[in-house]
């Protein structure tokens, strides 16, 4: 289910740089950055806060509540995959947004310098977050890492599945629509970073979910990709598929129509300027103003596992229908990089698309983080790239409240 080193925080991982952001007394920032030569492909991950395990954990949430939990509301995270998470204190707005600005800034600065890049080379920033802390963020974390004001800089919200729909932008040219620029031609074979920033702690803390308040933390994490280079696009989908019954929702902390017209798409994508596109998706919101409300843990399972399989079994069919094309019939998936809601979701698709005879490994690594939501993708890919080699087939699978999938495979190096 995971990595050796399962008892750590991410903090005590060897190879974590660690520093404290002087705001409100001190906030623990750690960044990781791996690199595989072979590839030519890297990138940095990371989180910021104070660490909590299973233990600690419902202090804090009591502390968020401002109410004792029952015994029965206490999750078994451990028997979903996580053993700790990072979460900030109390803060005003002004400090949040600080203090992700620098975090985002020192995000992308890290993973410039794993990849060898300068910052005047990059020519594309694109981020999935699910509550973004201002509409500019990628602007402003872009400019304080030196990034040119020129590079096409995407923000993507659709929840947990923001980061695979920026990287599937970066990569697919036929997800362009007449009258839109195409982001993948116009990134293709240029220095683009690709990930998602996801501040849940930040996004949750005013919460009264016991579920979410326990579930969700900080994570970030983004890569180095030359579009058509280091990854190559072979086949992939993007779906969207209304949640009906609002099993999950989630607060809209970012411009979007609100048209709910199901027979067009619920995605948004609005051009905010000449080097600014919003990709925003609607979400159902709690009626109670909160900024996110769950269904419970089967809910999400019915929510995700069902509509996932299906996107997951028709990339893999077109895939094959390539590889058939190409006469490379024997070539198989080398791993899916799956959006880590959590392990018993996971399990499940993996149960279901097994009966379907469509076996791939699908490594479980985030059990230091929780959900972070569009973080997760990209750095259990970033964990995974000592694993990987040129050549291989990387199945990409995200998925988020709303209900988005973006399930996509790619040929590496």
């Amino acid at each position: 289910m995971s990595e050796n080193l399962q008892s750590l925080s991410f903090y005590e991982r060897p190879n974590v740089e660690k520093s404290i952001i002087p705001i409100a007394g001190g906030v623990p920032v750690g960044l990781e950055g791996m690199y595989s030569a072979e590839l030519g492909i890297g990138g940095a991950y990371g989180s910021w806060g104070e660490s909590y395990n299973n233990l600690r954990l419902p202090s804090l949430v009591e502390h968020r509540l401002g109410m004792p939990l029952g015994k029965d509301d206490i999750l078994n995270l451990s028997e979903l995959g996580f053993e700790y998470r990072q979460h900030i204190h109390d803060l005003d707005e002004a400090q949040h947004l600080e203090l992700e600005v620098e975090v985002g800034a020192r995000l992308l600065r890290k993973a410039l310098e794993v990849c060898g890049w300068n910052a005047s080379e990059v020519e594309g920033v694109l981020i999935g977050m699910s509550g973004p802390v201002s509409s500019d963020y990628i602007s402003r974390i872009s400019l304080l890492a030196g990034i040119p004001e020129t590079a096409l800089k995407v923000s993507v919200h659709k929840a947990c599945d923001g980061s695979m729909g920026a990287l599937h932008l970066a990569l697919n040219p036929h997800l362009s629509k007449p009258g839109q620029i195409n982001i993948a031609e116009h990134l293709r074979g240029r220095k683009v970073l690709v990930g998602g920033i996801e501040g849940l702690s930040r996004f949750i803390c005013d919460a009264k979910d016991k579920n979410a308040l326990q579930l969700f933390g900080n994570g970030m994490g983004v890569i180095g990709v030359v579009p058509g280079a280091n990854m190559k696009f072979l086949a992939g989908r993007s779906y969207e598929n209304y949640d009906q019954e609002g099993l999950l929702a989630v607060r809209m902390s970012y411009p979007h129509s609100r048209l709910q017209a199901l027979g067009n798409s619920l995605v948004d994508v609005v051009q905010e300027d000449a080097d600014h596109i919003r990709v925003a998706g609607l979400m159902n919101e709690p009626k109670n103003g909160d900024s996110i409300e769950m269904a419970g843990l089967m809910g999400m399972v019915k929510l995700f596992v069902r509509t996932g399989v299906q996107v997951v079994e028709d990339v893999y069919r077109d895939y094959q229908a390539l590889m058939d094309k190409l006469g490379t019939s024997g070539k198989s998936i080398s791993m899916g990089i799956v959006h880590h809601a959590n392990y018993k979701i996971n399990a499940l698709k993996a149960k279901h698309l097994s009966k379907l005879g469509i076996n791939f490994p699908m490594p479980w690594l985030l059990n230091d983080f929780g959900n972070v939501s569009a973080a997760s993708n990209i750095i259990a890919f970033l964990r995974q790239l000592k694993n990987i080699h040129p050549g291989d087939h990387i199945l990409f699978d995200g998925f988020g409240a709303g209900t988005y999938y973006d399930v996509m495979t790619v040929s590496m190096g």
